[in-house]
């Protein structure tokens, strides 16, 4: 099994989703999955306190030495439960929760790298401040160390592409869990395309997600 770079409970360095707040975050540019999915079903409510996206970033080579990780919590999201299986879900990130855990005992450079992350030459926050992924297909899978596909559209700075995810979903009595597998995207690909000068080592391209929601049912 792929080594998981988080415990479960994840930048969209970004966001299941990192989806789009229609009214803070308006899509700039769109290719995305048609919709499939339904909210036939029991209703459920993302607990926003035990979900998170984890990240991953490089420089160079991926290597411990040459990376940081951390964090972005979800604003919102919903789930639709049918027949005791997933349906349909849309998870709202808010990218200003963004932080680098790595360097969380080093407040002077966490605070410079969780600045330029928010900023501009980044995720420019104040101008997107939610990302989202929102999923279009539900398909289960005996195959491998997950039970499911998810199929879906990521949304970041107000571009969207479709994304699909390896997933563990569990449903039990109020409670869904999901957690996806670590997953390359291309960050060049939401417009995130900063580079460092070549001195300081060169930012790789991909950066890993991890989608970790707990969601519990509403009452």
């Amino acid at each position: 099994m792929k080594r998981k770079l988080f415990s479960l409970v994840i930048p969209v360095f970004f966001a299941v989703t990192l989806v789009v707040s229609c009214k803070k975050e308006k899509s700039v540019s769109s290719e995305s999955n048609e919709v499939t999915t339904t909210k036939d079903g029991a209703q459920y409510v993302v607990d926003t306190l035990n979900s998170r996206v984890e990240w991953k970033g490089y420089k160079i080579f991926k290597s411990e030495n040459t990376s940081h990780f951390g964090t972005i919590k979800f604003e919102s999201g919903d789930v639709t439960v049918k027949d005791s299986r997933l349906e349909s879900g849309k998870f709202v990130a808010d990218m200003n929760s963004l932080t680098s855990v790595d360097l969380k005992d080093d407040a002077d450079q966490l605070g410079k790298l969780n600045g330029h992350l928010k900023g501009r030459d980044f995720f420019a926050t104040e101008k997107f401040p939610t990302a989202s992924y929102e999923i279009t297909k539900v398909t289960p899978s005996a195959e491998g160390d997950y039970n499911t596909l998810l199929d879906g559209n990521l949304t970041i700075k107000g571009i969207t592409k479709p994304v699909q995810f390896k997933a563990n979903i569990s449903v039990k009595e109020g409670l869904v869990s999901i957690a996806t597998e670590p997953k390359d995207i291309k960050r060049e690909e939401f417009g995130v395309k900063f580079q460092a000068p070549a001195e300081n080592g060169v930012i790789k391209d991909e950066v890993t997600l991890q989608i970790n929601v707990k969601a519990l049912e509403k009452k």
